[in-house]
Parts: C-alpha cells; sequence; structure tokens
C-alpha cells in the first residue's frame, strides 16, 4: 500500500551547482489505487513583491520547489505537484502500465542548470531501478537531452536513497524527466524533483531590480498590446537581464530588455496582467501595477444560465455541476467516468436562446484539447430532451479555451452530452453559458398584505389578505397562496386565473392568535406547479409585522413542574409541584382545577383564583408510583375549563420523568463477555494501561472477545424485543491506514440471517503523544481510539429469549474480530409528514441515490427560516450532504460565513430512518462556505431552531492532523435562545454539539445559548467533545441522552472569557441529568469549567481511559468559579486514570485549581466504584478548594489509589458527612505530606506523595 505523506523534507543549500532532485516515496511492496484521473495542474502566482521562487531557489539552492508542474498523467491522488512540494514523504506516480511516462517542472525562465537529483525515502523501502532522462527546454514544446537516458539504481543504504545526475551547463525553462522502466513498480515515481545550477554569472547578486514603470494596454479585436516603464537593476548588481509577463497570475512570456508584448485573447475573455523586471542573477522585482481587460460576452448576449439549477450524470471528485454555473472560470465540473456523460442546466422556463458557450480555465495550464459534445433541451412541458445541435468535435484552443455553439431553440433546459475528451477521461465544463431570453411566461408576484383589524388582540380573529399580479407575459394558469405568521403558514388562499398584467387581491382567515409580532410573508403558488419566468419572486415579506395585543382578561399557563423526589427509584411515590402562572390582565375569579397526568395516572387538584401576573405553585394531591425508565408528566391548568380565558391553547405542559440514574434509553446493551462465546477473552491490566493499542483498556467494562478463527463467535440471549443491532467492535487497519471494510455474520436462532459490515476507517490513531492533535491516521507504533460501531435495521422484529449470535464464518476476511458489545432495540416505524411541514423532496432532494442533496436542503431550510414553508421534513432515506446547512451572510464578514441559521423547524422520522450523511473528510472539501473546523455536515444554528428524529454521520477520521485534517462538528454556532434538540443520532464527527461562537466572531450577531435544551441525543464516536457549553451559555439542559467512545469530554460546560461582557456573560445555571456516559477514550465524561450554578446530576459515568469521570476544573483558563457547583446522585463505575505520558493520575470526582480557586461545590448521593485510581481526588494547582461538601457518598475499590486524596500541594478544606469508603489500595482517606488541604468528618492517613503534582 501507498504510503501516507508525513515524512518531512530536509532543505539542503547547494552553492553554485543546479540540481534537480527526483524523490520516490513508493515502498516495495505496492497496491494499485483507482483509476488516473488527468486533472490539470494548479499554477500559484507569486505574491507581489516577494522573490521569484525560482530566484530565491537560485540564491537558496533548489529551483524547482513550489514551482508549477506538468505530467503525462497520475494515479490516484498522486498529482505531479508532490514532486515539488519539498516533502519527500509525498510522491508523484504516473498512469499505471503506460511507458513511457514524464514530468516536468517550469522553472520561471531560462536559467542555467546542470545537476539533477532523484530520491526515495531513507528507511522502508525496497531497492529498486528507474530507467530515464533528463531534457530541457526554452519553450515547453521543443526538449532536448541534457542527460540521456540510462538505468539508475535507488538503494535506501546509498546516498539516502538518492540518485544525482550531472550534465554540461544549460540555459533552459522547463525540464523535464521522461520514465521508460521502473523495477519496483509499473509507473514512474518522483517524490521530489530539485533542480540546481550555478549563480548565472551575476556573482552573489542577491538584490532585485527595480519594479518596472506603469503598465498600460491598448486593444484591437483579440490582440492586447501592453508596455510599461524600464526598470533598472542595483548599482553593482548582475545587470538588467529582461522581464516576466504574467497573465491572470501565470507568467506567459519572458522577454529581453524590452518593453512591449503582445498577447492574443478572445474577447469574450477577462484577464488581468502585471510585469516584473528580471536580472541576470535571477533576482525578480515586485509586481508592476495590474492591468485588467474586461471580456465581453458574444454580443448580444445574455447568459440566462449563471447561478441556474446544474445537475450531471455523475461527477468526480468535488468537481461538481454547480461549479459549470457559477460565473468562475477557476472552478468546473467534471463527469464520472464512462461516456457518455450529461451536463444539464434548467432554465426554470422556457428561454429564446441562440447561442451555447462553453468555456475552460484560460489558464496555461489547461493544455489544448478536444471535446466531443451534443446540444440537447427539453421544453417546459415536456419530459424528454431532444436534439438542438448535433454531435461534433470541438477542440478548446490553450489560452482561451473557449467555444460558441450557434443555437436556435426555444428551451427551459439546456444539457450538453459528452461522447469524449482528449485532454481527461471525463467530459470537462469550467462555465456554461447560454445566451437567450426569456419566453412568453407568467411571472406572478405578491405586490402586498395587510390584515383586519389593524391591531388585534389575542381574542379578535384575524384575517389576511395578499395582492397578487401577474407581471409576466402570458396568462397565469389558477394556483393558490399561502399567508405565514412568524414562519408557520396559517392559511391558503386560491388565487384565480390572471391575464398578464392583472391582479387579484385573496383572504385568509388566520383565527385568533397569541400576543406577540408575527413577521407576515406571503408566497405565492408554493409548489411550483406553474412555470414561470421567474420562480424567485413568488415570496413577499410585510415591512412591518403584525402585532397581536394582550387581550383584557385572565390567561393561565403551566411554567414548571416539578417531581419529589426529582429522581425516584423504582416503586418510590412521587409527588408534584405545578407552576401556574396567570399572564392575564384579570385575576381568574374561580377555583380552578390544575390537573396532572403521568403513566397512567391522573392527579386534580383544586386551585384558588390566581391573581393578573402572579403565579401559583400549585401541591398537587396524591402521588404517583414510579416504573422503570420513566414517563412523560402532563400539567393542565384550569383541565375543567371553568375559567373563559383570552387563550385556550397554552394551559398545557409536557416534560419527562426518568426514573433512577443514567438515561432511559430505547435499547438494551450486552457485554461480551458476558454472553457465551468461543474466543479470547481480553481483560485489562490492573492499571488499565491505555495509548499501546490496548483493545481491553478500551472495552466496556474493560473485557471484550476476540475472534481469530473461522467458526469462533459470541452469542447474546435477548431480554427485550429487537428489530436492529449495533455492534461495537474493531477489526484490523488497512496496512497503509484508512481502514478495512469486513462482514460478520449474524445467525438468530441457530440460523443465518445475514452479514453485517464493519468498518475500521474511523478508527485507529496512531502515535505516542496525548497532544489532543497529534495523533496520526498513518500506521506506526502504538493505537489508541481502537473500536467503532456498526448499525443495522433487521427485516422482522424478533421476541425476547433470541439467540443473536455474531460468527466468524470463511467468507469472513479480516485478520480478528474484537467483539466488545451489542445493542438491541425495538425500532418504531418511520414518523408520517407533519401537517404544515413541507419536504426537502419537494426541493430536489433524492433518497439513496448517492448524490449530495446540499442544496435541496439548504434551500427548504432558507425558505423555514423566511417563512415560506412551516416546518422542514426530512423523509426516511439516506441523504447526503456535503456543506454545513446555514445562512448565507450577505455582508460577507470574515474568511470564513459563520451565520446560523434561525427560527427554523426540521423534523425527521426517526434517528433510524431519516440519515444524513456526508462521504467527503471535512479537510478535503472544495469551496463551499463552512469553516474547516466545523466541517461539511450537519447545521450552523444561531437561535430559535428546532431539530429532532434525524441522524447526522460525520466523515471524520482524526481530531487533527497532517495537512489540515479535521473531524467537523455536528451542530454549532451561537444557538441563541429558543432552539431544543432531540433525538439526533451523531457520529464521526469531531465535536458532536458546540454551543458558542466568540463574541469577536461578528460581534453584531453575539447571542449566547440560553434556556437550550438537548433530550435523547445519541453521540458516539467522536474525535473531541460530546456537547460542550461555552461562550455564555447559560440556563440550559442535556437530559436523558447517551454518549459513548467520546474523544474528549462527554459533556462540559466552558465558562470561555471570549464573550462581550465577562461580568455578565458567564456560563451559568446548566444541568447535565440523566444522562450516561461510556468508554470516554480521551479526557472526562461530565467536566465545569468556571461559572456557577451549573448541576451535574443523575448521571451515570463508565470506563473512562485516562482523566475522571466528573472533572471540575480551572484549566482552559476560564471564568472563575463562584456561587454553588452541584454533583450529586451520580454512579460512576471503573473512571479515572493515568494520562499525559501517564505521570498524571486522576481520580473518579477530581478537583483541580489549575490557576483559581473552585468554590461552593457540592457532592452527594453518588456512588464511585472500581476507579482506577482515587475515588475523590483534589489536585495540587494554583487556586484553592475551600469548603467542599461530601455527603452520602459510597466508595469502593479505589485499585490503584485511595479512597479520598489531598495530594501534596493541595490547598482548601471538604467536611464530610455519612461517607463509606472501602478496598482502597492506598489509604481510605489520604493527605499527602506538603498538603494544606483539611479533611472534617474523618480522621485521615498520612502518607509520602506517589505521584507528581500537576503543573
Amino acid at each position: 500500500m501507498r504510503r501516507s505523506d508525513l515524512v518531512p523534507a530536509t532543505a539542503t543549500t547547494v552553492a553554485a551547482a543546479v540540481i534537480v532532485t527526483l524523490a520516490l516515496s513508493v515502498p516495495a511492496a505496492h497496491a494499485a489505487g483507482p483509476a488516473q484521473l488527468a486533472h490539470q495542474p494548479a499554477v500559484a502566482a507569486d505574491p507581489a513583491g516577494r522573490p521569484d521562487p525560482a530566484a530565491a531557489a537560485l540564491a537558496e539552492g533548489n529551483l524547482a520547489q513550489g514551482r508549477p508542474t506538468q505530467e503525462s498523467g497520475h494515479a490516484d491522488v498522486y498529482d505531479s505537484s508532490r514532486a515539488v512540494d519539498g516533502n519527500q514523504g509525498s510522491y508523484w506516480e504516473s498512469v499505471n502500465n503506460a511507458f513511457p511516462e514524464w514530468l516536468q517542472v517550469d522553472l520561471g525562465s531560462a536559467v542555467p542548470v546542470n545537476r539533477v537529483v532523484l530520491k526515495l525515502p531513507a528507511a522502508g523501502w525496497g531497492t529498486r531501478t528507474q530507467t530515464l532522462s533528463v531534457q530541457g527546454s526554452t519553450n515547453g514544446s521543443s526538449f532536448g537531452d541534457l542527460a540521456a537516458s540510462r538505468t539508475y539504481t535507488f538503494n535506501p543504504a546509498v546516498d539516502a536513497n538518492s540518485v544525482t545526475i550531472t550534465f554540461g551547463q544549460a540555459s533552459t525553462r522547463y525540464l523535464r524527466i521522461t520514465i521508460t522502466a521502473n523495477s519496483g513498480w509499473p509507473a514512474g515515481q518522483l517524490s521530489e524533483l530539485e533542480v540546481y545550477g550555478p549563480d548565472g554569472g551575476g556573482g552573489t547578486d542577491t538584490t532585485p531590480p527595480a519594479v518596472p514603470g506603469t503598465l498600460g494596454f491598448t486593444q484591437s479585436g483579440t490582440t492586447i498590446a501592453l508596455s510599461w516603464g524600464a526598470s533598472t537593476d542595483n548599482p553593482g548588481g548582475s545587470g538588467l537581464a529582461g522581464y516576466n509577463v504574467y497573465r491572470n497570475g501565470a507568467q506567459v512570456a519572458s522577454l529581453g530588455n524590452v518593453t512591449s508584448f503582445n498577447d492574443t485573447q478572445p474577447t469574450n475573455t477577462t484577464v488581468s496582467y502585471f510585469v516584473r523586471a528580471r536580472d541576470v542573477a535571477g533576482n525578480l522585482s515586485g509586481n508592476s501595477n495590474t492591468v485588467t481587460r474586461t471580456g465581453s460576452q458574444q454580443s448580444g448576449c445574455v447568459n440566462v444560465a449563471r447561478g441556474r439549477p446544474a445537475t450531471a450524470s455523475g461527477s468526480t471528485f468535488t468537481f461538481v455541476p454547480a461549479n459549470a454555473v457559477d460565473g468562475s472560470l477557476g472552478t468546473y465540473w467534471e463527469g464520472a467516468p464512462g461516456y457518455p456523460q450529461t451536463l444539464t442546466v434548467a432554465l426554470g422556463a422556457n428561454h429564446a436562446i441562440t447561442a451555447v458557450q462553453v468555456k475552460l480555465n484560460p489558464d496555461p495550464a489547461w493544455g489544448t484539447r478536444t471535446q466531443n459534445f451534443q446540444v440537447l433541451g427539453r421544453d417546459q412541458a415536456a419530459t424528454t430532451y431532444t436534439s438542438l445541435v448535433p454531435a461534433a468535435n470541438y477542440q478548446f484552443v490553450a489560452g482561451s479555451n473557449a467555444v460558441v455553439v450557434p443555437v436556435s431553440a426555444t428551451t427551459a433546459d439546456v444539457q450538453l452530452r459528452f461522447n469524449s475528451n482528449t485532454g481527461a477521461p471525463s467530459g470537462q465544463v469550467a462555465e456554461l453559458e447560454v445566451c437567450g431570453t426569456p419566453a412568453p411566461n407568467p411571472d406572478l408576484v405578491v405586490t402586498s398584505t395587510s390584515w383586519t383589524p389593524a391591531a388585534p388582540s389575542e381574542t379578535t380573529p384575524v384575517t389576511l389578505s395578499a395582492t397578487v399580479r401577474n407581471s409576466g407575459s402570458a396568462a397565469a394558469a389558477a394556483t393558490t397562496v399561502n399567508i405565514s405568521l412568524g414562519g408557520t403558514v396559517a392559511g391558503s388562499a386560491p388565487v384565480p386565473a390572471l391575464a398578464a398584467g392583472a391582479s387579484a387581491t385573496v383572504t385568509v382567515n388566520a383565527g385568533t392568535r397569541p400576543m406577540g409580532s408575527y413577521p407576515v410573508v406571503a408566497v405565492v403558488d408554493p409548489t411550483n406547479t406553474i412555470v414561470e419566468q421567474n420562480d424567485a419572486n413568488n415570496s413577499f415579506t410585510a415591512p412591518s409585522p403584525l402585532v397581536v395585543g394582550q387581550a383584557p382578561g385572565p390567561d393561565l399557563q403551566v411554567t414548571g413542574i416539578a417531581s419529589n423526589p426529582p429522581n425516584p427509584a423504582v416503586g418510590a411515590a412521587v409527588t408534584f409541584t405545578v407552576s401556574v402562572q396567570n399572564r392575564g390582565t384579570a385575576a381568574t375569579g374561580a377555583t380552578t382545577v390544575t390537573r396532572v397526568t403521568v403513566g397512567g395516572t391522573t392527579l386534580n387538584t383544586n386551585t384558588p383564583s390566581i391573581a393578573a401576573g402572579a403565579t401559583s405553585a400549585v401541591a398537587i394531591s396524591g402521588s404517583w408510583t414510579a416504573t422503570s425508565g420513566g414517563a412523560t408528566i402532563t400539567a393542565t391548568a384550569d383541565a375543567t375549563n371553568v375559567v373563559a380565558e383570552t387563550n385556550e391553547g397554552n394551559n398545557v405542559r409536557t416534560q419527562s420523568i426518568v426514573v433512577g440514574r443514567g438515561a432511559a434509553v430505547p435499547y438494551v446493551s450486552y457485554e461480551a463477555e458476558a454472553g457465551r462465546y468461543q474466543g479470547t477473552l481480553l481483560e485489562a491490566d490492573p492499571l488499565r494501561t491505555f495509548g499501546h493499542t490496548n483493545f481491553a483498556t478500551e472495552s466496556s467494562g474493560r473485557r471484550s472477545v476476540r475472534l481469530n478463527s473461522t467458526g469462533q463467535f459470541v452469542e447474546f440471549t435477548s431480554t427485550n424485543a429487537a428489530n436492529s443491532i449495533v455492534v461495537r467492535n474493531s477489526i484490523p487497519d488497512a496496512p497503509g491506514g484508512g481502514g478495512i471494510e469486513a462482514t460478520i455474520s449474524l445467525y438468530v436462532n441457530d440460523t443465518f440471517l445475514r452479514k453485517l459490515t464493519l468498518s475500521s476507517r474511523h478508527s485507529w490513531l496512531y502515535g505516542n503523544t496525548d497532544d489532543p492533535e497529534g495523533l496520526s491516521n498513518s500506521p506506526g507504533g502504538d493505537a489508541r481510539r481502537l473500536f467503532d460501531e456498526a448499525n443495522a435495521l433487521l427485516a422482522q422484529s424478533y421476541p425476547a429469549g433470541t439467540r443473536f449470535r455474531l460468527q466468524r464464518d470463511a467468507g469472513d476476511t479480516a485478520a480478528f474480530y474484537i467483539i466488545d458489545l451489542v445493542d438491541l432495540e425495538q425500532v418504531a416505524p418511520a414518523t408520517s409528514q407533519p401537517a404544515g411541514c413541507t419536504s426537502i423532496t419537494q426541493y430536489g432532494a433524492v433518497p439513496n441515490d448517492g448524490l449530495d442533496d446540499t442544496a435541496a436542503i439548504q434551500r427548504a431550510v432558507t425558505d423555514d427560516q423566511n417563512g415560506v414553508i412551516g416546518c422542514v421534513w426530512i423523509p426516511p432515506g439516506q441523504w447526503r450532504q456535503e456543506q454545513k446547512i446555514l445562512t448565507d451572510d450577505p455582508l460577507n464578514r470574515g474568511q470564513w460565513n459563520q451565520v446560523g441559521i434561525s427560527n427554523v423547524t426540521i423534523r425527521g422520522a426517526g434517528m433510524w430512518h431519516s440519515q444524513l450523511y456526508t462521504l467527503t473528510e471535512p479537510h478535503l472539501v472544495v469551496g463551499g462556505i463552512n469553516h474547516p473546523h466545523e466541517g461539511n455536515f450537519g447545521f450552523d444554528i444561531d437561535a430559535n431552531t428546532q431539530i429532532s428524529d434525524i441522524a447526522i454521520f460525520g466523515s471524520g477520521r482524526i481530531r487533527g492532523g497532517p495537512g489540515g485534517a479535521e473531524g467537523g462538528v455536528g451542530l454549532n454556532g451561537r444557538f441563541g435562545v429558543g432552539t431544543r434538540i432531540s433525538n439526533v443520532w451523531i457520529e464521526h464527527a469531531n465535536v458532536g454539539v458546540w454551543v458558542g461562537r466568540d463574541y469577536e466572531n461578528i460581534p453584531a450577531l453575539w447571542g449566547p445559548g440560553d434556556g437550550l435544551e438537548f433530550t435523547g441525543m445519541r453521540i458516539r464516536n467522536t474525535y473531541a467533545d460530546g456537547i460542550n457549553f461555552t461562550n455564555g451559555t447559560r440556563n440550559s439542559r442535556v437530559f436523558n441522552s447517551s454518549f459513548r467512545n467520546t474523544g474528549d469530554d462527554a459533556l462540559a460546560v466552558w465558562a470561555s472569557r471570549y464573550v462581550r461582557d465577562t461580568s455578565v456573560d458567564i456560563g451559568h445555571s446548566n444541568a447535565f441529568v440523566n444522562n450516561t456516559i461510556q468508554l470516554p477514550w480521551r479526557a472526562n465524561g461530565i467536566a465545569v469549567y468556571g461559572g456557577y450554578g451549573n448541576r451535574i446530576e443523575n448521571n451515570l459515568i463508565y470506563d473512562t481511559m485516562n482523566y475522571p469521570g466528573i472533572m471540575l476544573a480551572t484549566d482552559h483558563d476560564p471564568l472563575p468559579f463562584s456561587g454553588q457547583t452541584l454533583i450529586a446522585n451520580n454512579g460512576l463505575y471503573r473512571t479515572g486514570g493515568a494520562f499525559w505520558g501517564e505521570q498524571q493520575k486522576f481520580g473518579a470526582i477530581t478537583l483541580f485549581p489549575a490557576t483559581r480557586d473552585i468554590v461552593g461545590v457540592t457532592i452527594r448521593d453518588t456512588e464511585i466504584v472500581d476507579s482506577t485510581y482515587d475515588g475523590i481526588q483534589f489536585k495540587t494547582g494554583g487556586g484553592n478548594m475551600p469548603g467542599v461538601v461530601i455527603s452520602n457518598v459510597r466508595i469502593d475499590r479505589s485499585n490503584n489509589g485511595a479512597g479520598i486524596l489531598a495530594m501534596n500541594g493541595a490547598r482548601g478544606s471538604a467536611t464530610l458527612s455519612n461517607v463509606t469508603i472501602t478496598n482502597s489500595a492506598t489509604g481510605n482517606i489520604v493527605v499527602e505530606p506538603g498538603s494544606s488541604f483539611t479533611i472534617t468528618g474523618a480522621q485521615p492517613a498520612l502518607r509520602q506523595p506517589r505521584r507528581p503534582a500537576v503543573d
């Protein structure tokens, strides 16, 4: 397999010599990759005022590094730019089995050269020979030999696996290596092409000449005549040699001492030029001024294709159809392999077209080529395409790269059908321009809206009106208009048929509305049933909102439900208190009934009159007996409708109650080691050593089962009905990294059911560092993050008592299978599309077709945000998403678009049914407006967004690594007020949910998360945090959610300083309640960094690899702790560990005042069992930990530490009451010498310190 490009190059300065180094990086055993794709090399212009790379290299040695390259072709992604990138670990590989092959470098201008060098990495590569010649050219077309063809041996033991070739000095601009044989692989392979030569006769001159005088131009037809003022060289310099001319940033001419140049370009091409002076030593001046000749379209051409929807029969990599209509010649579409290929642009309606202009990038890197294609069209009333222009060969000449095809037709779509391309394996189009004008068609617009009464109250019915006009040139058939209030469709009204220029006013009865302000949006023809000249102008937003005032009278609403106990055990009697507010203007004046229903129990309580504006805490009579798993509580004010209220629609509130600790998950987990198995039991060592390819340490319960041989299996007998399975597993990585796929056989009651496909693509990180971004996907040394999960819906449901067996059969070919656990779940059927929601399929999304649905999803979300539709519906299916869904910033503030969506509702059919996925790793995305850290999947949220019942499966493989590798974020943004996220499944992201943006990131949009609710979340297999509340997040909660295999804190509050006002915007009053956390492979189960009023309650935390189950800390420079922080009623099992080079040990619960005090901490009603080191640990740091209260806590089996430990530099105090500690390895309560920490309520035992304090 190919070796990953991770070996850094070492620069060597060689004076007075020109050397070309060709460095190869292919091991002796090498598997072939995907088919070669002839994409054109990118040519980067030198920034103005900086030395030309060739001139800089002349002084430093290597003339080739960073220079433009060309090639005969390349395999897979191994293009020729890799041979001049300065990295000996990357390489060019030619097309396989196609000798002769060549690679050449453009040195920028003709310079003297006399030596080249070819290299392979010094380690890990077998000896091989290559037969090659060195050739030179001054014009890029006529080449002569500098060194004739011969066979050279590359030996890792000789000259660090390099070959040096010397030859007589020659002046050349283009240096080519032509390879005719390779004993190690059937292709040419070069890792670095370095070129060296003498100093050019200029002595040691390193001073560039003066910038040329003012550049100007005149034009006549296709001729552009450039002229400029002369430059001068520095006194005593090597002398002025001439000028280099650059077009669109790429050098197009190297001239002598002349101050003019004529270029030929098509009149419709926009080109820019600048000039640089060159001295004999090769130094280049700064850029002259830039002049731009703006091209004109074909005479009379109005391009009606730009920005229109484009589709294709397929595309290669990120060269997608939209690139062909984006107005940029720097992007392009390239078809998928296999002719014919089609590229189609939808004009929206019929247009009378006169020509089609097909363009490629005019950059010289795009050589001349011939493409054969046909032009087809589709009438707006038709479903099939007809030929407009027969197939023909069209030559795209380098430098202009455009053809014009005359067409005379009326069509709604234009399609190009490609049959061949001499320059690449598929059709290529940078811009498809269609010259035309709209044909006669209607064009419906809403010209105004109004309502009566003008100032309604909550009890007054509202009638909405909209005036619709046909501004087109043909009559419009009858249709409808939707009128929305506050983003929700209030009603629909019929619009009669309208002649061109005619108008009609229609009305909608919107009924009564609660007090508030409502943006009014009217959309005509909302389902696009009428073909119009312009579908983009159907929406109208009223200039001022509809304001509904408060009506006189009482209005009761339930504002809160409190249960006692809040987290009951099974069988406990639970009572309730309901907060009932009268938000009206008059007292209720009568006794009402406040009702609570929960788990089949109904409880009623009489409630006396409540004054206007007052809130009554109603203690509900009776109790409910808690049942396993929990229930939904529904509280209703005025349940018997005694009071005539101004709003009868706001009397009900619901919330969940979970019985016991942890989340009430819908699945049951089965541990491999607890089932019946034939295989090898893996068990962790006593220290639970992590980071050294320790499978058992990373296993749930610190045990798993390995299947090495055919016939070995793990079997589980279910205790619940199930129609789905999740398998947590580990299989080997590919030898070169990148993961493998392998099947395992699933049997039910001894009968083969199906194969399950397992993958290691997202597991296996390598390295001995604990730096969060210091790991690699490239095999070598120790590994961690060894497990991942596979999931499958089964064809039927199986009852409790069913035996499920995972067995390695003959066709299951992984070298080993390690089974940790399975989840069995009875998945509910997909839900139906809710009323008022619009499906993404109406915007063009197609499920399960493998094509990118981002554009359709984005349009649907934007329409919801703008009030065009009431809700976005994601139906059952697999939907590919390759760009973050967000709001395009109209002001383009900052380098990256970081404006999220607001006032949006997105609903799916269930997390097992409606699933978004991406195939592209975030850092490999080309174009788009997503931030590289935030990735190309999921949603960017600014405020008031509800997302429920979907899955988001990312493509991340690392937290941060070589080449800018990133993992992406599922949900991110400011989040603001009113956001609710429920039942969302996120995997393979860097972070599941990151709440908050720094204030400096668009200050005008500052809006920290407030009152956020995350429930039913399922976040697994990340490379960093699960959910992190930062940047002033407050009053927010994560409830009844599960987390597994996170790569940093599963849950965290970080009271970051990057806020608007550090005295106000403090992370506070957040709660992590009834969550289950398993197997964080880095950092904590739950962490709080600063702030006040934050609560960690009723959680279950299992098997942290190296950090505490719960940690309070002041590292990461947070705002200070203040007020109270509560840790209550949690269960921690097998938590704590060693990290940072295994030099720091952490307890199950750890307080670490790294820089500031940690105050106001209460730890109560908690169970800490089987800790790797200490049960509760107070670490040494720069701060104090005064007044910690610990009560009703049980600590058992602190395997390598104390029950409670105060380290040698710890400062503070703790008071214990009803604390039980048993089976501690080094003592139940230990205060190390040197510590001033005091513990009261028990007698501490003193001992010597056993580990260093934290830095």
